[in-house]
């Protein structure tokens, strides 16, 4: 009787034990980007405790902190001014003692298409709220593998978007990531990037309205209060998952947060 095997992926093996602190590019330090670095903070704490190297993290965001800020997105009111991934770096440096580092610019190509300075990570979460910037980050990604370093070749990129009440989080390689032989599942090396598997749906939950909010009240127009958090924070489970498990079943999910929906994403 044949037995169809459950599809899954396993983890680059570098990230599972490697001999340095895993390199992180963290894209977008606004109402998810600034909670998804309290979840890498936990989690670079627990590698640790785990016998891990731990994680290496870069933010990159140009955008200062505005009043219309503070609430939704974790800043406080003395920091109102300041560049919001400098601020959430400098805090995540003074908690826990790590060398992270603050990019006060965009993570783009410029004018004559040369790649950002200190692009090159082995894992890239974005956290944007613009198709354009998404396919930005995919065309930097593509280039980026073309590259021969070991330590920092770029393995995955997860992929935060949400609209007012819904959003989702989607896993990609990128590139075929090794899988061992495995007699008990069917593995699956390589997960489509977002922006080739749902160029549709990024269309659909982009906020078309991305001028700067006045006030909290506006902002909240356009993001519910607690969207940002309950992706960071799934989403953060589904990474921790690659290092703790060692492979996943899932890539992602699809939440509403209206009616309390989660659907999950497979590998296959």
């Amino acid at each position: 009787m044949n037995i169809e095997k459950i599809k899954v992926h396993f983890t680059d093996n570098y990230l599972i034990n490697p001999t340095n602190p895993i390199t992180v590019n963290l894209i977008g330090a606004g109402g998810t980007g600034s909670k998804v670095v309290t979840s890498l903070i936990e989690m670079n704490h627990s590698l640790i405790a785990l016998g891990h190297a731990g994680l290496s993290v870069c933010l990159w965001d140009d955008d200062i902190i505005t009043e219309a800020n503070l609430g939704r997105q974790r800043f406080a009111d003395s920091e109102t001014g300041l560049y919001k991934s400098v601020a959430l770096i400098n805090r995540a440096n003074r908690w826990s003692g790590t060398n992270w580092k603050a990019e006060t610019i965009k993570f783009e190509k410029d004018s004559l298409e040369r790649l950002p300075e200190n692009a090159a990570a082995s894992i890239f979460i974005s956290c944007v709220d613009s198709v354009k910037a998404r396919f930005e980050i995919a065309d930097i990604l593509k280039q980026l593998n073309n590259s021969n370093a070991y330590a920092n070749r770029p393995r995955y990129w997860m992929d935060f978007g949400n609209s007012q009440h819904t959003g989702q989080v989607i896993l990609s390689s990128i590139g075929n990531i090794k899988q061992p032989n495995s007699e008990k599942y069917e593995t699956v090396a390589n997960l489509p990037f977002v922006t080739e598997e749902f160029p549709e749906l990024l269309k659909q939950s982009e906020i078309t309205d991305d001028t700067p909010s006045c006030s909290l009240a506006e902002a909240l127009g356009k993001q519910d209060l607690y969207i940002n958090s309950a992706l960071a924070q799934i989403g953060s489970s589904l990474l921790w998952g690659l290092f703790r498990n060692g492979l996943t079943q899932y890539r992602g999910f699809f939440l509403n947060l209206k009616d309390f929906r989660s659907q999950p994403v497979p590998v296959g």
